[in-house]
């Protein structure tokens, strides 16, 4: 059996538990468990504001949208963004009718800030800030900069669910975080994530375009009494966005159980750090700034002859992957080709390495020595 880079880890018993009274009481979509999530999620996180959606993306594409409509943004006006990332990020700017720009990385793999205040012009409305494999990167910079230039923050969080920085979750500084549950993220369910607004009126239009432009959801008139309870109005031409109790029941077991998985990360992180470190020529490991306490999604190395690389290990029953492609590559993006040089070259040499709660000490020699033995070469 192979090492995959990736395999989630459930509490069963305890997620099968929650599901069941899901089941018993017969209300498996928006409401009961969603609620209780989204209030859990805002007292671990210290975010005023939670909406639960039925994926990561979902949440990006409400952000924009919503913070467009709010801010009166026009098409054609930008957002800088990053080009290492999966491609839900920069899709929520386009499909919003505005231009995404893409400003370089660092040696974090996150928006440089020099490079983002190089992009910055009169049309630019707000900065995506991608924290990568949980890395915070220089979040805070980025941070001063949206102070300084009057621009708004959107923090993509789908990697950072408990990160922390100086013991302190990020995203209050934020307009909008959306965290990822997808099925192998730190805190998996099958598929959902969170929307975290700084503004209750922003929460508010978020759930009703999220249910249909609909201005009550079932949940919300089961609960109510009177003749009248059944009658809504429809405020937006809306998606179907939220989440739903079943996945609600299992990311909230999930998250009791968050921090312990994620220092074991950070453990299967310090292994591979001991042995690769000493081929500082062959192998470059990403920057993690001192006060990141990073969730540790993702575990990258920078190598020569990548591909090689995934082959030789696929060979020996290992199988990493790759975080991500430059999106400029992608045929809606191709007119900033050659504008981010370090995103081009990390992207062409970028590995993830195996990083999951069912790695061994003796899986992480494992696959540094066969990775030692190849860059050896």
């Amino acid at each position: 059996m192979s090492i995959q880079v990736f395999r989630p880890k459930f509490e069963v018993d305890e997620c099968l538990d929650e599901i069941r009274k899901c089941l018993e009481k017969g209300w498996t979509g928006m409401g009961f468990k969603t609620v209780e999530f989204e209030e859990a999620w805002k007292k671990y996180t210290g975010l005023s504001f939670a909406y639960y959606v039925n994926s990561a993306t979902a949440g990006l594409y409400l952000a924009v949208e919503i913070l467009k409509q709010e801010h009166g943004w026009q098409d054609g006006d930008e957002i800088i963004s990053t080009p290492l990332t999966f491609i839900s990020t920069n899709h929520a700017i386009h499909r919003s009718g505005m231009k995404v720009v893409f400003a370089d990385i660092d040696d974090t793999m996150c928006l440089s800030p020099k490079s983002v205040e190089e992009h910055i012009t009169e049309k630019t409305r707000a900065i995506m800030f991608v924290g990568i494999g949980g890395n915070i990167g220089h979040y805070y910079d980025i941070v001063n900069l949206c102070q300084t230039h009057n621009l708004t923050l959107i923090l993509d969080a789908a990697h950072m669910s408990g990160t922390r920085v100086n013991g302190i979750i990020p995203g209050k500084e934020a307009e909008a975080v959306i965290y990822s549950y997808q099925a192998v993220k730190n805190l998996p369910t099958a598929d959902s994530g969170m929307l975290c607004f700084r503004n209750g009126k922003l929460d508010e239009i978020a759930r009703k375009i999220g249910w249909l432009g609909i201005n009550k959801d079932t949940y919300t008139r089961s609960t109510n009494s009177g003749n009248y309870k059944w009658r809504y109005n429809v405020e937006y031409v809306g998606d179907k966005s939220h989440g739903n109790s079943i996945m609600a029941a299992i990311g909230l077991v999930q998250l009791r159980y968050l921090d312990r998985d994620n220092a074991y990360r950070r453990q299967i992180a310090n292994w591979y750090r001991e042995r690769l470190k000493k081929y500082p020529e062959q192998i470059k490991l990403v920057t993690i700034p001192k006060e990141c306490e990073s969730s540790t999604h993702l575990f990258q190395i920078i190598v020569d002859h990548r591909d090689e690389l995934i082959l030789a290990l696929n060979a020996k029953n290992i199988a990493p992957g790759v975080h991500y492609a430059d999106n400029t590559i992608y045929p809606m993006y191709q007119y900033a080709q050659g504008t981010c040089p370090q995103a081009t070259y990390f992207s062409e040499h970028v590995l993830s390495l195996p990083m999951h709660m069912e790695l061994t000490y003796d899986d992480v020699q494992y696959i540094c020595d066969e990775v030692i033995k190849f860059v050896k070469q």
